[in-house]
């Protein structure tokens, strides 16, 4: 069964190895270092169909060194990425998606965070010329648009923060409420079009700061919003670093009981996740979960997490 994963962090590791910094004594090869679990090696493995690659900084790089690292990013998406694997298909447009051939793979570009335009617009709208489909505010912290979900201040978007979602929706790209606030969760929410958490779990059945209350999953579903359920066991069981197939899935089950069975996806987490899943390690492994949760749903449910309900509620490009 196909899959789309709508994260993991390849591009900043790979960024790493190629910058030889801390224990990533790169330069990694994308197509088969086992340093990357999202390798292309890996996405065929575990029949991936579409990989979200997110542009992620790391809050301790100098403000004034953000945007080239963002660069540096982009550039390694497409030399490394694309440029050396001919199956790798970019997806420019939502309807990309549908033109994938048997044996493909899109390529989706996000960013993690928008740390690295600051307050420059024309920043924004460069690296929607470059790919950006998906948008994320924050990561855990703040920034001239919101605060994160870790800042103590928890406010919510700022004047620029909302203009930056108008924009979302203007172009058609998602707005990923992941690693935002709660009061700047609310915010987006009730701004944008294309909401999408694309890596979180349910905070009732783990309670952590990451993961979203009842109010907030019900709020994105009734917004037609897609929750994608993230692979890191800390965000599955409470205080624990270990986490099984079975404890995953009753992050499911839950969203499921609150009515989005059809609203539910993966987003891995991959390469930004330092412990994992028993049996679900990297993307080769996608299959492994896919054959556990038809023990409990249907064909057309698991089909439906696995990838139908994400191309069901994509945006559309024409609208």
């Amino acid at each position: 069964m196909k899959i789309i994963d709508t994260h993991c962090d390849a591009l900043m590791k790979l960024q790493l190895g190629k910058r030889r910094q801390f224990d990533f004594n790169g330069p990694f090869d994308y197509r088969t270092s086992d340093k990357i679990e999202t390798n292309i090696n890996r996405l065929i493995q575990g029949n991936v169909a579409v990989q979200f690659f997110a542009i992620f900084i790391d809050p301790d790089v100098p403000s004034d060194e953000k945007w080239q690292h963002a660069l540096e990013q982009v550039d390694i998406f497409y030399t490394d990425v694309l440029g050396k694997n001919p199956r790798m298909k970019h997806i420019k447009s939502w309807n990309d998606l549908d033109l994938l051939k048997e044996g493909e793979i899109g390529a989706v570009l996000a960013l993690e965070g928008v740390d690295a335009i600051g307050n420059d617009l024309m920043k924004l709208r460069q690296l929607y010329r470059l790919g950006i489909k998906s948008v994320g505010l924050t990561w855990n912290y703040a920034n001239y648009c919101a605060d994160g979900i870790l800042e103590p201040r928890g406010a919510g978007l700022t004047l620029l923060g909302e203009e930056i979602i108008r924009l979302n929706n203007e172009n058609h790209v998602l707005s990923d409420v992941s690693h935002a606030s709660v009061q700047a969760f609310w915010d987006i929410l009730e701004i944008a079009d294309y909401p999408v958490a694309t890596h979180s779990n349910a905070k009732a059945i783990c309670d952590h700061p990451r993961n979203l209350d009842d109010d907030q999953i019900i709020g994105m579903f009734q917004k037609n919003g897609l929750i994608h359920v993230v692979f890191n066991p800390p965000f599955i069981n409470k205080d624990k670093e270990a986490a099984t197939m079975t404890d995953l899935i009753k992050h499911i089950d839950y969203f499921c009981s609150l009515g989005g069975v059809k609203q539910i996806g993966f987003g891995s987490d991959f390469d930004g996740i330092t412990t994992f899943v028993n049996g679900l390690e990297n993307s080769s492994k996608y299959q492994n979960f896919i054959n556990e949760l038809l023990k409990y749903y249907s064909d057309e449910e698991v089909r439906g997490f696995a990838y139908k309900n994400f191309l069901n509620h994509r945006p559309s490009d024409s609208e």
